[in-house]
């Protein structure tokens, strides 16, 4: 499809999304009304961008007649040009082929990797640092299952994060998948020395019931006994579920509620969402490639980024992004280096394009 044709299209379609948005009967369905929200949230700026590129359009052609007769109107119509090239470049930019699961919420896991105590202290930094970015851009979180470690921190933590509004979640956290190394000096370590390890983080895309269809004949659902640190028990009631999901393998435990049926609902949302993923890597090229530097191992060598506590630096490897202020990250400053990624993934798609 063109660009002309797929910006007609767009319009179109935000014309149409105003209309049912419009309607109280499409309120009665909560999930139907925030997805129609979402996605009129994210064409708004697409609109804004074409109505003043045809504004400014028509101030230009204005400005070149009426040079003809007054030269002072000459300053006007370069100074609209130059706001056509930049609205126009603007433009471009926002028809560039999305994402389809940019305005979804996220499933986000973080594992211990290699490191010992240390990298399971490491992820519990990363849960930190996650969930205060989360508070800043005003999202919601909720914890679904956590496996602690002996020493602090955790081995095995998912949480799921949620926009209260028309944000979608996956388009800023999408690039974090992969493994983060951490250099310092550990709490264990008696003689300062300086220690590398590794955590592992997946994002994936929070599946709605209509996204996935989970035939219960395909799951084995087993039921255990809790445990924390050190085989320690928290509950006396055998709540913990794993689920496994016999088609695909796939395997998923929950025992952060107390309930067994909380915990099963857990597990169920994060299932849905790794078979979403999958179904998504399988069948579109796109996605395959964003996803492929999510983690796959633990191995030190395999990292997108490093936290390194000495010289207060944090780096991002696969955009060559570096800066001095790794203290306000791990805090939930998190802004500036999602602003890199998403900006260089934008250049490739730009580059692709032309």
């Amino acid at each position: 499809m063109s660009a002309p044709d797929r910006l007609s299209a767009l319009l179109d379609e935000h014309a149409s999304l105003e209309r049912e948005l419009a309607d109280p009967a499409v309120h009665a369905d909560q999930s139907r009304a925030r997805r129609l929200g979402r996605r009129y949230a994210q064409l708004a700026p697409l609109v804004e961008t074409a109505r003043a590129l045809d504004e400014t359009r028509g101030d230009l052609a204005t400005a070149r007649e009426l040079a003809g007769e007054d030269a002072s109107f000459a300053a006007e119509a370069a100074s609209l040009e130059q706001r056509v090239e930049e609205l126009t470049d603007r433009l471009r930019e926002q028809l560039l082929p999305r994402d389809p699961d940019d305005d979804k919420d996220v499933i986000l896991e973080i594992k211990a990797g290699e490191g010992g105590a240390e990298s399971a202290l490491f992820a519990g930094d990363l849960l930190r640092m996650y969930l205060r970015y989360a508070e800043r851009r005003g999202w919601s979180t909720e914890v679904l299952d956590a496996v602690d470690a002996e020493l602090g921190g955790y081995k095995d933590v998912a949480v799921a994060i949620k926009s209260r509004g028309d944000e979608g979640i996956w388009s800023r956290l999408k690039f974090e998948g992969g493994v983060h190394r951490v250099q310092r000096v550990p709490v264990t370590e008696s003689q300062g020395r300086i220690h590398t390890s590794a955590a592992g983080v997946l994002v994936l895309p929070e599946a709605e019931e209509v996204d996935v269809t989970v035939d219960p004949n395909d799951l084995r659902i087993d039921v255990f006994r809790s445990s924390g640190p050190g085989g320690q028990s928290v509950n006396t009631t055998d709540s913990a579920v794993r689920i496994t999901h016999l088609p695909s393998g796939i395997v998923v435990s929950s025992q952060n509620e107390k309930s067994q049926l909380q915990n099963r609902e857990s597990a169920l949302r994060v299932l849905r969402s790794r078979l979403l993923a999958a179904a998504r890597e399988e069948a579109d090229a796109l996605a395959s490639d964003q996803r492929r530097s999510q983690v796959r191992t633990m191995d030190r060598s395999e990292r997108v980024r490093t936290y390194n506590f000495p010289e207060n630096r944090i780096a991002d490897h696969r955009v060559g992004y570096k800066a001095h202020n790794l203290d306000q990250v791990i805090d939930g400053d998190l802004d500036a280096v999602i602003d890199a990624l998403v900006a260089a993934h934008t250049a490739e798609l730009l580059a692709a394009g032309s």
